[in-house]
């Protein structure tokens, strides 16, 4: 699953064409005027005036010294196009427009894949391994110390779609999930056990399932045990040593509830579709010295100092002051080794980045998880046959908003030990947080009806928030009742298994489709409803679009149209709310593409919604199985077709499943 890159990395059908429109029209302009310009093109705001308008002759004008519109004229008159191209028009105040040929590029985008699929076992192309562009995302980075709640859903989501969308565009991304095995978190489920609880390791390994769940009430009960106690938060700082050493009882108990923890975790993760290639511990980190030799690193080229006196007095910290980013905060040094020797978060997270661009010198361990396909870090005892993971060209680290901080000093970290060119490529996919709705909080019990608030933010300290299981059960439960009115025929496994589809579509869609600078508060209603901006909703799209060929198929009419009957097609044909659907479905890979780069996934979201839209509008008064005229009808085959495997691959993306019915 490490390298299996689905498509080679090429521009699509579209913005190659877009290309070679532009490379005609910067020839032509050489020609006529003498000079180099690169054509910008833009896609038309109208139908009827266009397809793609060309500024180029506006651009031109103080150069030529004339008026554009007849700069733009002069270019249209000996202009000539490929055949992809019906007409050229001056438009407003200059613009040259193009009117494509709508029944030739329909035909091609029927007979072309709309990404070029490539073997899921085929090897990484030349190309690729040119630009050398491994991609490393990890996400989800869930703490083992409870159940994951709603908002850990986002990363995991998040992560998802774009390791999806980074492989459907042809790089070839290897999925991490970093375990935090020594922290604080951890150590607290410890003392809450052994110290709170006053249970041994065969105590907590016979206790049943959901063992997450059992310790999410533990975390909440022990941050009100160590309160105003400081002896207790003594017991902490020493279940930290021993879970940094991994030495002792506590270093047991805490490898115990880790792997217990983790399981669950997957197998949450798993029911919204979600997976991962390597599992890295913290642990593993610490006992191959993996710190310690980025550490020895720091201290050799002067990024960090041992401070004699002050607040941070014996602790090991990065002076941070003279850096741009850090200016102006009141307290910018950054502890990385704390006075009683334990290790920050940031220590650690360096020395892993570094090993995540194979600076470090040196490699884990690595063994197989339960799970087929997965693999996880070991400090001995390794599986010698194994995947090449590491050696990344490009890290994304998926965490949420309030680690902007201690990611920007990660990078800091790596350009102080030379490494600038890595730090640039050291990308923090930031996103806002995930709070309830206010009734959705009031369902859930957290808010009632005489409450100001709108709504209502996660602290698992005081043990408010959602688990994610349990979300996905009451979601299940009332997708559920809503088919049973449907379709009171179906038996209760199907029943089952539909309500499971539409809570993946629900869940999954409502994490990716606001941009990721806002908070985003769960409501049910939203997030369910099959005429809003959905999963249900897309999904009840693609149902549609089968219902319309089932209907000819039992009318005994051709489903499909082949590339060669549309490109012979009169042009004429083709309405304007028609190709408006095939334009828009012909631009998702540059959308797709787009995404990817800007790690703005909510425009994949947004592109789906608008395919959609687009077709549920043109559903009805294009209507296939009634049309007499058999050009027209495959005119309207054709464009759903095309908006067929365009919907159907940004469903794939969005990890949206499509059902048989709704």
């Amino acid at each position: 699953m490490v390298y299996t890159p689905r498509t080679m990395l090429k521009l699509s059908l579209f913005q190659e064409l877009e290309k070679e429109l532009a490379t005609h029209l910067r020839q032509h302009i050489e020609a006529v005027f003498g000079v180099e310009h690169d054509p910008v093109v833009q896609m038309s705001p109208r139908r009827e005036l266009g397809d793609l308008a060309f500024p180029a002759a506006l651009h031109l004008a103080k150069v030529l010294r004339r008026k554009p519109r007849e700069i733009a004229t002069e270019l249209a008159d000996g202009l000539r196009f490929p055949d992809s191209v019906s007409r050229v028009s001056v438009e407003g105040a200059g613009f040259l427009n193009v009117f494509l040929d709508r029944s030739a590029l329909a035909a091609r985008l029927i007979e072309l894949p709309l990404f070029d699929e490539t073997s899921s076992d085929e090897k990484p192309s030349e190309e690729l391994r040119r630009l050398g562009e491994k991609i490393i995302v990890e996400h989800t980075n869930i703490n083992p110390n409870k159940a994951a709640h709603i908002g850990h859903l986002r990363n995991a989501v998040l992560g998802d779609v774009l390791v999806r969308s980074l492989r459907r565009i042809g790089y070839p991304v290897e999925i991490q999930n970093y375990i935090d095995d020594t922290g604080v978190q951890l150590a607290d489920a410890v003392v809450g056990f052994i110290d709170l609880r006053g249970m041994g390791l065969d105590e907590v390994a016979a206790l049943p399932e959901p063992f997450d769940y059992t310790c999410w009430d533990l975390y909440s009960e022990v941050g009100r045990w160590y309160e105003g106690d400081d002896e207790r938060k003594a017991v902490r700082r020493e279940t930290l040593h021993a879970l940094e050493s991994d030495n002792g009882p506590r270093a047991e108990m805490g490898r115990l509830i880790a792997r217990r923890i983790v399981s669950r975790h997957l197998a949450t993760m798993k029911r919204l579709d979600i997976g991962y290639d390597l599992l890295t511990r913290e642990r593993d980190i610490l006992g191959l010295d993996f710190f310690e030799n980025a550490f020895e690193k720091l201290k050799a080229s002067g990024a960090v100092r041992l401070e004699a006196d002050g607040k941070n007095k014996g602790c090991w910290v990065m002076p941070l002051s003279q850096s741009a980013e850090f200016a102006g905060l009141e307290d910018p040094d950054k502890v990385i080794v704390r006075s009683d020797g334990t290790v920050t978060y940031v220590g650690k997270d360096i020395a892993y980045q570094l090993w995540k661009f194979g600076l470090l010198g040196r490699d884990f361990d690595y063994v197989r998880w339960e799970e087929e396909g997965l693999w996880e870090t070991a400090s001995t005892g390794g599986i010698p046959s194994h995947p090449e993971f590491g050696q990344g060209k490009k890290v994304i680290n998926v965490i949420d908003a309030r680690q902007s901080y201690l990611q920007k000093i990660v990078r800091v970290g790596l350009e102080s030990l030379g490494h600038a060119d890595e730090a640039e490529r050291s990308v923090h996919f930031a996103y806002e947080m995930v709070s309830l709705s206010r009734a959705a909080a009031e369902h859930l019990g957290y808010l009632s009806g005489e409450d100001e608030n709108k709504s209502l933010e996660m602290s698992g300290r005081k043990g408010i928030g959602v688990k994610a299981d349990d979300l996905l059960d009451q979601v299940e439960a009332k997708l559920r009742e809503m088919v049973v009115e449907r379709y009171p025929e179906l038996d209760a496994e199907s029943l089952d298994d539909l309500a499971r589809q539409l809570a993946i579509g629900a869940l999954r869609f409502f994490m990716v489709k606001a941009t990721t600078t806002r908070v985003i508060a769960f409501d049910f209603q939203e997030a369910l409803n099959f005429k809003g901006e959905t999963g249900p909703y897309l999904q009840y799209s693609m149902v549609r679009e089968r219902k319309i060929r089932r209907k000819l198929e039992d009318a005994g009419m051709a489903t499909e149209v082949d590339a060669a009957t549309v490109a012979g097609l009169d042009a004429e044909l083709w309405s304007d709310d028609l190709w408006d659907l095939v334009l828009a479905a012909a631009q998702t890979p540059a959308v797709v593409a787009s995404a990817s780069k800007s790690l703005e996934l909510s425009l994949i979201a947004r592109q789906a919604l608008d395919l959609a839209g687009k077709f549920h509008s043109v559903y009805q008064r294009h209507r296939i199985l009634d049309e007499t005229n058999e050009s027209l009808r495959q005119v309207r085959m054709a464009t759903v077709q095309v908006f067929r495997k365009s919907l159907l691959a940004l469903l794939d993306l969005l990890g949206v499943p499509v059902p048989e019915k709704m």
